[in-house]
């Protein structure tokens, strides 16, 4: 069984152990990103002990001295724990990855749907307040619920406390914890919640639509006008937080967040990409037409996507498509929020059909890909196992060479031409 050590734990601990004390303390050793974590470990030496409880102690003597009450203090960390669970989850990177598709059949479910709908119509007032303030379709704001949390009920059982104490005494992202872990403690002191009530994902991410404490600070908004932003018991403070978030994202009011598309034939998917935008306009006129033929959305700078290369569908992605993008910086992401959103309002889903008899690649098998693209003089940097914007560009340039169309899409056929 697991133990987690509350700091009023470890110092009874350690009162019993001055055998121990002429001992060496060793201090926590920062680990690589690239390192494997020990996914049982716990604090269970009295060394280990006194590391956690004198990190927590340090850190105590700085947040006091960047105006932190005694109380907010003691309320955070007299009963502190180290959760091994959470350095656990924190290097656990998955050998396979889920292909876009399989995670919109999840995240934008027959379930999911009628849930948004049910919840849309409990919470009208409250979304439609947001949508009103800053502009954001309710829809949207609901889309965000559901995918981040279904919508309540599992933003998740650990302590925001707890969870990035843990990190920033033993994570990969150390510093980013502490500064974390410090704004989780301004918003104690300024009343927001107490630190029992404050909850939230192992990685310190919290309540209904999962803001870090950084961005609590920054977005949340008191939608109630109760005196506190209450993010994990008030729907109205969740939808007037997260759409004053999307506001501040860059959202534009009245636009879509992209439509499905076809594209023409012959069309050069190395145009296909975020970082390449032009008016609506200017993709009409080479061909690019909405699915369900009406005109494309006005917009001014809109880029086209291709998540499973020229074999799926296409989209044709606005400024909105980029907010969502701020708070989660994933397309399968905002596809399935925009997605999900749109099915919630009533309106038709991904028209196109997804490529499911293809394969997804492992990491190991991309890191293998990128090593053989490099081999060969297709640049994709350091190979990680992660399919991002070098390695697509890297495997568009080989496509391209060899008379396949250059869609950037990886596959296990790509992989085993490339080892033949």
């Amino acid at each position: 069984m697991r133990r987690m050590l509350s700091v009023a734990l470890i110092l009874t601990v350690l009162a019993g152990c001055q055998t121990a004390s002429s001992r060496q303390v060793e201090a926590a050793q920062e680990v690589p990103e690239t390192a494997p974590k020990e996914a049982s470990r716990t604090l269970g030496s009295s060394t280990e002990a006194r590391d956690f409880a004198d990190w927590v102690a340090t850190f105590r003597r700085e947040a006091r001295d960047q105006g932190i009450g005694e109380s907010v203090l003691a309320s955070a960390f007299d009963e502190v724990r180290f959760q091994p669970r959470v350095i656990e989850l924190d290097g656990a990177q998955p050998e396979f990855v889920r292909p876009i598709w399989s995670y919109l059949d999840t995240a934008v479910s027959a379930t999911r749907i009628e849930q948004g709908r049910k919840q849309l119509a409990t919470h009208e007032d409250a979304a439609s307040a947001a949508t009103q303030r800053y502009g954001v379709p309710k829809e949207i704001l609901v889309a965000i619920w559901g995918i981040e949390s279904n919508y309540g009920a599992n933003f998740g059982g650990f302590s925001t406390i707890d969870a990035l104490a843990t990190l920033a005494f033993e994570g990969r992202r150390s510093e980013f914890a502490r500064q974390e872990l410090m704004a989780a403690l301004r918003i104690l002191q300024a009343g927001d919640i107490d630190a029992s009530h404050m909850r939230g994902s192992w990685a310190g991410a919290m309540g209904h639509t999962q803001f870090m404490p950084s961005s609590f600070e920054a977005y949340a908004v008191d939608g109630d006008a109760d005196g506190h932003r209450d993010i994990w018991g008030s729907i109205s403070d969740v939808m007037a937080s997260t759409a004053h978030y999307l506001d501040r994202a860059g959202w534009r009011a009245g636009e879509p967040w992209g439509v499905e598309v076809t594209l023409p034939q012959g069309f050069d998917y190395t145009q296909a990409s975020a970082a390449i935008r032009r008016s609506s306009e200017q993709w009409a006129s080479e061909g690019v037409a909405a699915v369900n033929g009406r005109a494309l959305p006005n917009f001014d700078e809109a880029a086209i996507l291709v998540p499973a290369g020229a074999s799926g569908p296409a989209f044709l992605v606005g400024p909105n498509f980029r907010a969502i993008l701020r708070y989660n910086n994933a397309t399968s992401y905002a596809l399935a929020v925009g997605t999900l959103a749109n099915r919630i309002a009533g309106r038709p889903g991904i028209d196109q059909q997804w490529p499911r008899d293809q394969k997804p690649l492992s990491r190991s098998q991309v890191r293998e890909l990128q090593q053989l693209l490099n081999r060969q003089g297709y640049a994709t940097g350091t190979p990680d196992g992660i399919l991002g914007p070098n390695t697509r560009r890297g495997l568009r340039d080989y496509q391209r060479s060899v008379g396949l169309v250059p869609d950037g899409f990886a596959t296990q056929a790509l992989l085993d031409r490339l080892r033949g």
